[in-house]
């Protein structure tokens, strides 16, 4: 439901006046003059500063008996950022997701096409191992679908971090020490 709340407010800014501009998406701040200085006119780079939806603190937010199906609201300190990306995108004439060329980039690129309703097999995701013209360059000649085993990777991690982590941080606070997460699953704790 957000990806269509969020469709249609990306469709009634671009209602309001003709769009020439690209947008890309990034994560990391810091990348984000430089890219667009590589990028050049016409393109206007957004950063994430990460995640910007994440499976609520204070739930499990996984249906165990609907397949393991998490539940992924927009992050509490996003909120802004979302709502800074709608308009931009609302702007834009394409969007192009150029996150971490990782499960974890990947994920998020996957989270912003759902609330901008991008579909799922649209050639909009790009990537780059370095911050380089050369690199920025090459990625936009090769635009790709998301890569859905990418994002099914980082889920399941995500997912089974829940589920653990969940479950028996509340056990190591009690029994061992005060404010311990087992929050991962590579954690020291399940061996």
């Amino acid at each position: 439901t957000q990806g269509s709340d969020t469709a249609s407010a990306v469709q009634h800014l671009r209602n309001k006046g003709s769009v020439t501009m690209k947008l890309v998406v990034i994560e990391g701040i810091g990348k984000k003059e430089t890219v667009e200085k590589y990028l050049g006119a016409g393109y206007k780079v957004f950063a994430t500063k990460g995640h910007v939806v994440d499976l609520p603190e204070r739930s499990l937010a996984v249906n165990v008996k609907k397949n393991f199906e998490p539940h992924y609201v927009i992050m509490d300190d996003k909120k802004e950022i979302v709502k800074s990306l709608i308009a931009a995108a609302g702007k834009a004439e394409t969007v192009l997701l150029a996150t971490d060329p990782d499960r974890e980039g990947e994920a998020i690129s996957w989270h912003v096409a759902h609330l901008l309703n991008i579909p799922e097999d649209a050639p909009v995701r790009i990537e780059f191992n370095e911050i380089s013209k050369k690199a920025v360059q090459n990625a936009l000649q090769h635009p790709r679908a998301i890569n859905e085993a990418l994002v099914d990777a980082q889920q399941a991690r995500r997912v089974l971090d829940r589920l653990v982590g969940y479950k028996l941080s509340p056990v190591l606070c009690r029994k061992i020490q005060n404010k311990l997460s087992a929050g991962r699953v590579q954690s020291v704790t399940l061996r």
